[in-house]
């Protein structure tokens, strides 16, 4: 019997690290997550709220995902409006 761990991506600000100071992360996560700054904080951290490993779930990060293509069209959508 195999147990199967959920996949949990944890170096999340690693890979965001280009646009990390460029995007208000406390309005992303309300905007795409409806969660609070600090929860989305921790999941960037790779840590849950209690300080033990987490991270974002499959799920999450293809959610993570589809809000920075959405924003980058939004960003995009705007520059041509100039």
């Amino acid at each position: 019997m195999t147990l199967e761990y959920p996949t949990v991506v944890t170096d999340m600000k690693k890979k965001v690290k280009d646009i990390q100071m460029a995007i208000s992360w406390r309005d992303f996560a309300n905007t795409y997550f409806q969660r609070s700054s600090s929860w989305f904080y921790h999941k960037m951290d790779g840590i849950d709220g209690n300080g033990g490993i987490g991270g974002f779930s499959a799920e999450e990060a293809e959610q993570m995902r589809g809000a920075l293509i959405d924003l980058s069209n939004r960003i995009r959508r705007a520059a041509e409006n100039i």
